[in-house]
């Protein structure tokens, strides 16, 4: 891939041009990024991202500044070069899994499209990624060069954009264990993992019984969690019995009449003991108040 040569445009630089190039070098570690206007440059090159006025995927034209645009998702998005690159080959930068490419696609490329291109309906509020990359262009007051620094927001984006899918993938793996151990539970109210997963999106999806998860702590004990009325929420579908609350070591022993009962939150939301049947146990005894 060394042959390979990549064009965008020189001078500011913003989200989408920026998470283009890091996308494109994840899969051209090699290839050589030219950051230039020039007209004669760009027809020679493999691939041309967000300058050229040409929006051809067959050929690796990919910008959107062109009258009419580059085209729109569904919900109403235009693409950005970013989008365009992505429906090309965010399948292949997410090793084949289209659930993970569609993720990403939800989650970040669509958000970047959304801002670099003024659809701003529906984008959360706050510092977003596009500005956190737009500050990566020097101010008047200093002296640093536009490639330089663009390279530095690439270097970043890359960070991002790999932590990102890592991301997708594990919350889509963690989906697949969750349903698979609430298919399997002996309680329907008894959510059992064997490794702690992320569990609350699936659970509110998938079941209206379940009250408690149990699963073991990175420390090789295991914990008791209720489950939330609804994401985000601290209120619980079943607390923990009040009279835990805020106890630990002796006096929760006492309570509990478990010889290696550990700790309950004063907000009764999670408990814990030394091992897993005794972490039942506090499941029954919940259950049962």
């Amino acid at each position: 891939m060394t042959d390979k040569t990549i064009v965008t445009h020189n001078g500011n630089f913003h989200a989408d041009d920026v998470f283009s190039i890091a996308a494109l070098k994840s899969i051209f570690p090699a290839v050589q990024l030219i950051r230039t206007r020039d007209a004669e440059v760009i027809v020679k090159a493999d691939i041309v991202v967000d300058v050229g006025g040409e929006y051809d995927p067959d050929r690796d034209r990919f910008d959107h500044h062109q009258r009419g645009g580059a085209g729109a998702r569904e919900n109403g998005i235009p693409y950005s070069s970013f989008g365009l690159i992505w429906q090309k080959y965010g399948l292949q930068i997410c090793q084949g899994n289209l659930c993970v490419a569609n993720a990403v696609d939800s989650g970040l490329v669509s958000e970047i499209d959304a801002i670099d291109c003024g659809h701003v309906d529906g984008v959360s509020k706050g510092i977003s990624l596009s500005q956190t990359v737009s500050m990566f262009n020097p101010t008047w007051q200093e002296d640093s060069h536009f490639d330089s620094c663009f390279d530095e927001a690439v270097e970043f984006a890359s960070r991002v954009l790999t932590r990102f899918i890592a991301s997708a993938n594990g919350g889509i793996s963690a989906k697949e264990i969750v349903a698979k151990a609430i298919d399997n539970a002996e309680d329907p109210r008894v959510i059992i993992l064997e490794k702690y997963t992320p569990w609350k999106r699936t659970v509110h999806a998938l079941s209206e019984d379940a009250l408690y998860m149990v699963y073991p702590s990175p420390t090789g004990q295991w914990r008791i969690q209720t489950v939330p009325v609804e994401l985000g929420s601290f209120e619980n579908r079943k607390s923990l019995p009040a009279q835990w609350a805020g106890l630990s070591d002796k006096a929760l022993k006492d309570v509990t009449g478990l010889d290696d009962a550990m700790f309950c939150h004063n907000g009764l939301f999670i408990a814990g003991a030394e091992t897993f049947e005794s972490t039942m146990k506090m499941a029954a005894i919940a259950l049962s108040e």
